[in-house]
């Protein structure tokens, strides 16, 4: 599918980060973006820059992504294209100082990372299902994974649980929707200058950096964006999940 004017796409997490860099990237190839997102003053100024719409959204309520998702198809069409990259990445140990993680953050990590990937692209999939097809295909989903998911360090149980569901829910949703010519994959990023990091300071990102094989810098994420607009286009990726992490291999800590 050839991402173009005639096409329209929603971008969860669309207001910063991976998800900004996508939206600006599909908005670079006409096609009609619709920003789905939890900050309304940074998702309503990033959509009137790049000409986009923006779509308040809790992605963890079924009632919000569809409220979400009938705006944006009133703007933009029913959408060919949905991008998921909201997520959260808070730190905690499995115990620390003799206390166990905290239940209610494991499960909101699960909740935003994991079954709001699932949330938004079940639903954008029905509206997909529903519609004629373009030439063979009649849409693909794209999920945001992570290395963590394959090499989890300390403190990140919570995070590299979520991302690991991500995982193994590409596949069997590939295979639920491959009837319908919908597409589904998932990208695995590595270290990327994303908000995320970008405060932290230069030393700290410097010293991550280092441990990159090649290129020995953080990702940019306008090279997520490139990855996602060539699985958009190549009709034959489905089904898989794509590390983009220059080599980089998660050490313990």
């Amino acid at each position: 599918m050839k991402p173009g004017s005639d096409h329209a796409a929603v971008v969860t997490g669309g207001a910063s980060g991976l998800g900004a860099a996508v939206a600006v990237a599909l908005r670079t190839h006409g096609v009609k973006v619709a920003l789905l997102d939890r900050d309304t003053d940074r998702g309503a100024s990033y959509a009137a820059e790049i000409g986009a719409i923006f779509c308040e959204t809790d992605v963890t309520d079924a009632g919000s992504v569809a409220a979400a998702l009938v705006r944006a198809r009133a703007a933009n069409g029913q959408e060919r294209i949905c991008v998921n990259c909201a997520g959260i990445a808070p730190a905690a140990k499995t115990v620390s100082r003799g206390v166990a993680h905290d239940l209610a953050l494991f499960q909101r990590v699960i909740n935003v990372n994991l079954v709001g990937s699932f949330n938004v692209a079940s639903q954008s999939a029905a509206g997909m299902v529903a519609a004629d097809p373009v030439g063979e295909e009649r849409g693909v989903i794209i999920h945001t994974a992570s290395i963590a998911a394959f090499e989890g360090q300390m403190g990140q149980a919570a995070y590299a649980a979520s991302k690991g569901g991500i995982v193994g829910l590409t596949l069997p949703m590939a295979r639920d929707l491959a009837r319908d010519g919908v597409r589904v994959m998932a990208i695995a990023p590595g270290i990327f200058g994303t908000p995320m990091l970008t405060v932290m300071s230069q030393d700290i990102q410097d010293g991550l950096a280092a441990g990159i094989p090649f290129p020995s810098r953080l990702g940019d994420p306008a090279e997520y964006a490139a990855l996602a607009l060539h699985i958009i286009e190549n009709a034959f990726l489905n089904g898989s999940v794509i590390r983009l992490d220059g080599a980089t291999r998660l050490a313990m800590r």
